[in-house]
């Protein structure tokens, strides 16, 4: 949050044209979190955090762009031969020699999955995950 609103000054607290303050970078930021990871509408966001769609809307794009100038640099490039390195001995240690990257989980049985979950949770072939006792 402090990187963002040391970035845009549209995070920083001032007073709008009515003399009213504006809404606080922990709550700008707490309604664009909520948008990205939730994906709830806009409108269901706004109402949350007590904020208009448009507000919601334009501070979902701000804290995106604000993410990516200020943090992108060093978490969001490609990674160079010592990361790669550092991240493969990491999966060697954990049981995946010379793997790099993510396992397709979908392509694992869930006995745990919920039924209400399970079309959420399927693989690329498209069939739900089965439990271990049979029962699906």
């Amino acid at each position: 949050m402090e990187g963002v609103e040391a970035h845009d000054h549209y995070f920083k607290i001032t007073r709008d044209c009515c003399g009213q303050l504006t809404f606080s970078a922990k709550q700008k930021c707490t309604a664009a979190l909520r948008k990205l990871t939730l994906g709830t509408a806009a409108d269901a966001i706004a109402e949350m955090v007590s904020m208009g769609e448009s507000t919601c809307l334009k501070t979902t794009v701000k804290f995106a762009r604000a993410v990516v100038e200020v943090f992108g640099p060093e978490y969001l490039r490609e990674p160079n031969a010592q990361d790669i390195e550092k991240l493969l001995a990491i999966g060697e240690a954990r049981g995946f020699p010379g793997m790099f990257g993510s396992i397709d989980c979908m392509h694992w049985q869930w006995k745990n999955c919920s039924k209400g979950l399970r079309g959420m949770y399927q693989g690329h072939i498209g069939h739900h995950h089965s439990r271990s006792d049979g029962i699906t």
